[in-house]
């Protein structure tokens, strides 16, 4: 589908479409680029507090992934007009603002459509060094594959809607979703990491082989009890 858009000739643009990378990158001076991404879904928790949280922890994630930090944020929202109380709305709102103030990144407003389908995310817009950006096609053999969150977050919520599931496992899953990979991305940039992609709904084999496919190369996976491990080789 993406392939119907027109190229992109622009020398700025560092990462557009073509890469399938998780946000668009546009080098606005030799040390500075912006990066701009967006990502939404339905409710995956009843609390609509917490759902915001996720959201936008979420939407935040993709920058980061980039070696990004965030700067603002818009809202993005789909709420049935009737049948559903536009106060819950507003609880999602203020779940969304607080992660993105903890993030140090204020949202500048959004837009709200008439859905019978809840829905909530961000559009966000961050600020990277273009010499130092983090990107999917640049896995090489050799690499360790290193997760800066638990993987499984999925299952939990699927449990969540069908049945269930053990509170305590919800609540480390909930704490996982709603913790920003800010750390984990400052770390990854010191330590000189070029590979890297947010864990979101594809999990991580769907991640992993975009990764590799972008990158041309192959991944054995190790799992045991205590840890996943991975390296790629041609």
């Amino acid at each position: 589908m993406l392939g119907a858009l027109p190229p992109i000739v622009d020398p700025n643009v560092l990462v557009a479409t073509a890469g399938r990378d998780d946000a668009a990158v546009y080098r606005i001076a030799p040390d500075r680029a912006l990066v701009a991404t967006v990502d939404f879904f339905t409710p995956i928790v009843d609390d609509p507090y917490t759902f915001g949280q996720i959201a936008a922890t979420n939407s935040l994630s993709d920058v980061y992934a980039m070696g990004g930090r965030p700067l603002f944020a818009v809202n993005l929202a789909a709420w049935p007009g009737d049948g559903l109380d536009i106060a819950i709305l507003g609880q999602v709102l203020r779940g969304g603002a607080q992660v993105a103030a903890q993030a140090g990144c204020f949202v500048a407003g959004g837009h709200t459509i008439d859905d019978p389908v809840p829905k909530y995310g961000l559009a966000v817009v961050g600020l990277a060094d273009p010499a130092a950006l983090m990107t999917i096609d640049r896995a090489a053999p050799g690499d360790q594959l290193i997760l800066t969150k638990a993987i499984g977050t999925g299952v939990i919520a699927t449990a969540l809607k069908r049945g269930m599931p053990d509170p305590e496992v919800v609540a480390a899953a909930v704490a996982s979703m709603t913790l920003l990979n800010a750390g984990a991305s400052r770390a990854a940039l010191a330590a000189g990491v070029r590979a890297a992609t947010d864990v979101t709904g594809f999990g991580l084999l769907g991640h992993l082989h975009r990764m590799l496919a972008a990158s041309g190369a192959a991944a054995r996976i190790c799992i045991s009890q205590r840890s996943i491990s991975a390296c790629s080789s041609a």
